[in-house]
């Protein structure tokens, strides 16, 4: 078959699309093959933490100021937002319903 194509001097697409991609066409050699994930302690590595003030937050740092946002109210039996709340047994409830369970 070759032999033919040689003889008919036919000029033929270098990249066929039927044809599957090999790894070592797709990926030459010294090329990476995608993005890595960098590890923790890479990052703190490069981002020179001993520099930043104590009192900023960061990923070293665990220490940090409390949230100022209220904390969510959240009801004890299903976990949705929970308007209700029951003085005596210190439940929250999400509607009428769940109190009528308990």
């Amino acid at each position: 078959m070759e032999a033919e194509v040689i003889e008919a001097e036919l000029v033929l697409p270098t990249y066929l699309s039927f044809k599957r991609v090999q790894m070592y066409e797709k990926y030459p050699k010294g090329q990476s093959r995608g993005r890595h994930w960098k590890h923790l302690k890479q990052i703190l590595q490069a981002e020179n933490y001993q520099n930043y003030p104590p009192d900023e937050p960061n990923y070293v740092n665990i220490e940090s100021p409390p949230s100022m946002h209220p904390c969510k109210r959240l009801c004890d039996m299903t976990g949705y937002e929970a308007p209700y709340y029951d003085p005596r047994t210190n439940l929250r409830y999400a509607y009428a319903e769940v109190f009528k369970l308990v």
